[in-house]
């Protein structure tokens, strides 16, 4: 087999904004997705949760910049400033970034594959599809961007953040 890598022979991946004056490109070397459902993803999407597909920055073309929210002393959010529709997240100290999979051209090219922060997923709200399910206290990384921004005794999340 030749040398050529997913990502070269995967179609890029296109999106934007409702109104369309955000467009990216982008090309990830998979086709997954997971959703979000902490409950800073929760109002900031307006929604019980988020989907995204995780991929490199570098991986990313933004055709049009989008505007940005810094939503914590760690991370920022990408939105678009004419018709609000969110766009991305990423953290400030790592190489890669989440794409919003509504703001795709084509959202049903990805397939979920998990569920982040359960521990704030509204039951009510959640049809069980087999997908395994991680707390945001299990991902090591995370937990410690929280920790050195905000303190060893921080509970991740919007109370955190409002309250600095």
């Amino acid at each position: 087999m030749s040398e050529i890598t997913a990502s070269t022979t995967l179609a890029p991946l296109t999106g934007g904004c409702l109104c369309g004056a955000v467009r990216y490109e982008a090309r990830p070397d998979h086709r997954e997705g997971y959703y979000c459902h902490c409950r800073m993803c929760q109002l900031a999407f307006g929604n019980t949760r988020a989907a995204f597909v995780n991929l490199r920055k570098r991986e990313v073309s933004w055709l049009t910049p989008p505007s940005y929210y810094v939503s914590s002393k760690i991370a920022r959010r990408g939105f678009c400033n004419r018709c609000g529709t969110p766009l991305c997240f990423e953290f400030n100290d790592s190489e890669n970034m989440d794409l919003s999979v509504g703001s795709l051209d084509d959202p049903a090219a990805l397939k979920p594959v998990a569920h982040y922060s359960v521990e704030t997923r509204i039951a009510r709200w959640h049809a069980e599809d087999g997908l395994a399910g991680y707390r945001l206290d299990q991902n090591e990384p995370i937990a410690k961007r929280w920790k050195d921004a905000y303190g060893a005794d921080v509970v991740p999340g919007v109370d955190a953040v409002r309250r600095s």
